[in-house]
Formats: C-alpha cells, structure tokens, sequence
C-alpha cells in the first residue's frame, strides 16, 4: 500500500538551525540596536526633518546607523513617482542589511478605498481598487484574493514588505464613522472570510498582511484620531462578533495585528486604550486567543494617545501591555529614549524586550 506522508527527516533540524541562527543573531545585538528594532516610524522622524522625505542618502545612511530601527511607514508626501519610491526603499534595505545584515519593515497603508496612499494619488500606474465595503456586499472570496494580490503585486514591485491591511473591523455600530466604506461589513464569518483572502493575496505576493484594529474599531462611535473612544461591550459580546475575523486569522497564521486606541471599560474595567491594555493583549490576544505573531499599535501619534501621554510614556506602557512594534510615536527620539532609561531603570526588562524581538527577528529572517 502507499506509504502514509512522513515529514521529511530534515524539517525539524531546519527548524532548529532557524532557531540558533535567530538566537545567535539577537545575541550579536546591543540593547540600544534592539530596542530600535521595536520601532516602525516616519522616515521625517529618523532625520529630523521639517519636509517630507523622498530619498534615502547620506542623511538617512548616518541618523540609521545611530539609531537602526525595525522599519519605515510612508505617506503619500513621501510617494512622488515609481522611479523615486523604487530608488528610496531600495536604498532603504541597502543600508539597513549593511548595518544590521537584516531587512527593513518597509510599510504602507494601502487598503484600497479612501485609504490607499498609492492607488489613490494618481501619480502611480496602478489599479484602482474600490471599497472593501464593495466586495463586503459581494461576499466573493475570489475577488477578495485578487484584490489583495493586486494590491500587493503593485506594493511589492516598488518595494515595499508590509501594508496595513486587511481591515478585520466588523462593522457592529451603524454609527461608526472611523472604518465605514473600509469594512467588508457588520456580518462577522463574512469579514473573516474576506480579510483572510485579501491577507492571502497580499502573502503571495510577498507582502506581509496587518490585520487590524484589534479588538474591533466597528463597534465604537468616537474616532481615535481625535480622542478618547470606546466600546460598552462585554467579552461575550465582542467573541461572538468583533473577535472571529482575528480568532479565524490567529488560527491561519495571520503574521501581524494592529491594536486600536479605543477603549473597553466593560472588559478591562478602566479607560486604558486597548493597545497600551496588558488585559487586552497579553491577556485576550496573546494567553486566550494564542497569538504569538507581532503585536503593533497603532500610530501613536494619534488623539487618543498624544493627549494623554507623553511619547516615551505610551512607548513604556505600550511594550509592558505586549505590544511588539511601536508605530509612529509623535515624538521618536523620546520614545525610544524612554525605552533604553526604562530597561535602566529595571521598569522594562531586557527579556521582555528580547521576546518581541525574537517575534521581529523571526519574521525578518524568514523573509
């Protein structure tokens, strides 16, 4: 009869050696260089500069060989023409892998809709993609994938390695003005369904996917850009609604989720934002749900964080809560700052901050 399919013998020592080469690599890291890893940032922000930035030279090669962060995010001032992005992100990775012999998250927010830094400029060759409210309503998987595929193919070709899509955000509050149109829609199973195949398209494409905002931006009224924002529901009510497009995610191997700014005074008893909530994300996303990819917040730069705190006290509360990546902070060179004087200080500690390197390093090795 036929043989029943063993794994091949050397899967697992492939593993292992993954496995060494990641430890030998965070054991050749200096604390300063890894807490720099735990940051994805405005080009602006590295180099201290007032305009925006559309090439990476001499500026860039100093400011990252002093401080080489984990990545890049690009708004549409810093997107002029393919031939520029193309030359700007290839210079990028160049001085990234010299300093550090790792890539560079290089990272956009391309959803599609209104929210598509490149298909929606007009100075770039490239599909427009329509709503995810659209293809919400089609309920077409297929669709869903190629959109994904061409978003990514696109993103890709220039040179990018992550965008900040899918949106994963049920659209459970008619009300909600922060992710209507960029939603699949209020019914859960077809959200899920729809943002796995755009993250899968995406993925094979060679673009990592972010899902985002966990636990669920459709369920509140206010808006996180401008402040203070929350949802009344309970645990149960988020698990049989919010929570499945992340929980079906989690179980395929989503490599990224996004943590919202809104709070959730019904299941963490206090007004803490979800992204800088130890309850929501070590104890819902990463102890209950078993997320072991990267965990980023969202721009922390936005009302809802800016407001409240100072950057280096976001980026301490953001990484003690769980959080991997630090997106944005409105002042960089504080956050990280305050990053290395609380490791100093025995706030933070260098395990804590070597667990969500490992998660960074493991995706950056992989690619």
């Amino acid at each position: 009869g036929a043989r029943k399919h063993e794994p091949e013998p050397y899967a697992s020592a492939k593993y292992e050696s993954e496995e060494y080469e990641l430890e030998e690599c965070l054991q050749s890291m200096t604390l300063e260089e890894k807490a720099a890893q735990l940051f994805i940032i405005l080009p602006e922000s590295l180099v201290e500069s007032t305009g925006p930035v559309t090439a990476a030279g001499e500026l860039t090669r100093n400011a990252f060989q002093n401080i080489p962060v984990g990545g890049f995010i690009y708004l549409g001032s810093n997107l002029e023409s393919a031939e520029q992005v193309k030359a700007m992100l290839s210079h990028v990775q160049d001085i990234s892998m010299e300093r550090l012999n790792l890539p560079a998250f290089l990272s956009v927010d391309e959803e599609g809709g209104r929210v598509a830094r490149i298909g929606g400029s007009g100075r770039f060759d490239v599909p427009v993609i329509g709503s995810m409210s659209e293809i919400g309503e089609s309920g077409d998987k297929d669709r869903a994938y190629r959109t994904g595929a061409e978003i990514g193919a696109y993103l890709s070709a220039l040179g990018f390695n992550l965008d900040f899509a899918p949106i994963a955000d049920v659209l459970s509050n008619p009300d909600n003005t922060v992710v209507k149109g960029r939603s699949f829609g209020s019914d859960p199973e077809n959200v899920s369904a729809l943002a796995l195949s755009v993250a899968n398209g995406l993925h094979d494409q060679g673009v990592l996917s972010v899902y985002k905002h966990f636990p669920g931006h459709g369920a509140t009224a206010g808006d996180t850009h401008d402040g203070y924002a929350f949802t009344e529901k309970t645990i149960e009510e988020l698990q049989s609604c919010e929570l499945i497009p992340f929980r079906d995610g989690i179980r395929a191997g989503i490599p990224f989720i996004m943590v919202g700014h809104f709070s959730l005074p019904q299941v963490t008893g206090d007004s803490l934002p979800a992204s800088l909530s130890p309850a929501v994300i070590t104890g819902l996303l990463r102890e209950e749900m078993g997320f072991d990819g990267i965990v980023i917040t969202d721009a922390l730069n936005m009302g809802a964080i800016a407001q409240q705190y100072s950057s280096a006290e976001a980026a301490i509360l953001a990484l003690k809560a769980g959080n991997d990546i630090l997106l944005m902070p409105a002042d960089f060179k504080s956050a990280y700052q305050g990053v290395l004087d609380a490791v100093a200080r025995g706030e933070l500690t260098t395990e804590r901050i070597d667990e969500s390197v490992r998660r960074i390093l493991r995706i950056k090795l992989a690619g």
